[in-house]
């Protein structure tokens, strides 16, 4: 199946305006549920919305858990119970990321804050293809303010694709990580 990678804010309380954007992409995305598995941090906030959202929709989610959430139970607030599958990495939240982002055949960015922006710079140094949704009111972002071009560093390794649009976002993601799969 086609992997496609989702880095988004763990907060508790989801920027509105993120959790109505993240909705629309995996609506997108679940139109293609018998062919994409979504791979997130498997945490709460807005990893916990598209989860949610994925399984509703007859999708597959897996959550890459870090080594701090492992334990964690339905009363904590990160919890999510929408992680159709639990990978506990035994990893750290900075060093999951990177398995996450590997094992993605396109990663799509909802909005986030720092460890969301690592998650990008990763899909970029990684030559994963990266799918940037703006104006989430999250300091992700500032990246398509910070490089225009996509190009996230001077190596101009491979340009990131940015939209405010997340039908277009989700779309987007589907026909690279497509494009990525066919291509070996």
């Amino acid at each position: 199946m086609i992997q496609i990678g989702i880095g988004c804010s763990s907060d508790i309380s989801p920027n509105p305006k993120a959790v109505e954007k993240a909705r629309r992409v995996v609506a997108t995305l679940a139109r293609y549920r018998d062919e994409v598995v979504l791979f997130t941090g498997g945490d709460g906030g807005l990893m916990r919305v598209v989860c949610e959202e994925y399984v509703r929709r007859g999708g597959i989610t897996v959550g890459v858990i870090p080594y701090e959430d492992e334990m964690i139970d339905s009363s904590h607030p990160r919890y999510n119970p929408y992680n159709t599958i639990v990978f506990r990495s035994g990893q750290t939240y900075q060093a999951r990321s990177i398995g996450l982002v590997r094992s993605s055949d396109s990663f799509i960015v909802l909005g986030g804050g720092s460890g969301t922006i690592i998650e990008a710079q990763l899909a970029y140094i990684y030559r994963v293809p990266l799918v940037i949704l703006t104006d989430t009111g999250y300091p992700s972002d500032l990246l398509r303010v910070m490089h225009p071009d996509g190009y996230l560093d001077h190596r101009r390794i491979q340009a990131a694709y940015y939209t405010d649009d997340p039908e277009d976002a989700g779309e987007k993601a589907y026909q690279k990580a497509l494009a990525r799969r066919r291509m070996g």
